[in-house]
């Protein structure tokens, strides 16, 4: 292994108490201690260093992320041409459609979501920027992988594997890229309760002038309210509208 491939210590230690912080909803210097297993002498020097820099606010001794991370994603997502293009037309999604409409990106096997907005009558969902997801679990994440090489998803899988969230989850390789050669013969891609239960989501991938998918839309509904021909005609109808609006402003913007 070279140089450039060996992890920094100091830097791996940073960014799990950084990780440990967002999933613990904020921490003390003894809990996350413990939850990483090291000494409280080196989570706390690590702490401090951090809050100097005004990453993270000490309420307390209760250590939470703080608002500087904010300005990093901002940034990460204002240079994606992708981004600024798209979420006009998926502001609009919602606004016709009245529920969630979302944009994911692909990024080092994650699904991450870049953009999410509500119509006026979605429900609460748990989903925010940032967010990753395993890409088999989601609509968009399918939409993306059916615009990939076979070898390329077969390496996101075996990086990331295939969990199961809710009992509806594609598991199964093949049944996997069975969907995904039928999502490339359609154009849209279909969330039957598979990443949250009673919930159903329709996506399609944005591609670009060689065909590769930069990321994929949705609009995402409970089942009540997505059923039948809103579920299999009308809804992708828009949403495949919606993909060759953003298509043409991204070739010609």
């Amino acid at each position: 292994m070279s140089s450039m491939d060996t992890p920094v210590k100091a830097a791996v230690t940073t960014f799990d108490i950084i990780e440990s912080l967002r999933e613990m909803g904020g921490a003390g210097v003894s809990e996350l201690a413990d939850r990483l297993d090291m000494p409280t002498s080196t989570i706390h020097d690590h702490l401090r260093t951090l809050e100097s820099k005004e990453y993270l606010i000490n309420d307390d001794g209760v250590y939470h992320v703080g608002a500087r991370f904010l300005e990093l994603g901002d940034q990460a997502r204002d240079r994606m041409k992708v981004y600024s293009v798209a979420r006009p037309e998926v502001d609009d999604l919602a606004q016709e459609t009245g529920e969630h409409a979302n944009m994911l990106i692909e990024e080092h096997g994650w699904g991450v979501f870049l953009y999410k907005t509500r119509g006026p009558d979605a429900v609460q969902l748990d989903t925010h920027p940032g967010m990753r997801v395993h890409m088999q679990t989601t609509a968009m994440g399918k939409a993306i992988l059916a615009h990939r090489d076979r070898a390329e998803v077969e390496a996101i899988l075996d990086r990331r594997g295939m969990p199961a969230v809710t009992n509806q989850t594609v598991t199964d390789r093949d049944e996997l890229f069975a969907e995904l050669e039928e999502i490339r013969e359609r154009g849209v891609a279909f969330d039957d309760a598979e990443r949250v239960t009673g919930i159903r989501c329709v996506a399609a991938a944005i591609t670009d002038d060689e065909g590769q998918a930069v990321a994929a839309i949705s609009v995402s509904a409970p089942e009540s309210r997505m059923l039948g021909e809103k579920f299999t005609d009308s809804v992708p109808e828009r949403v495949l509208r919606s993909v060759n609006i953003i298509e043409v402003n991204l070739t010609y913007s």
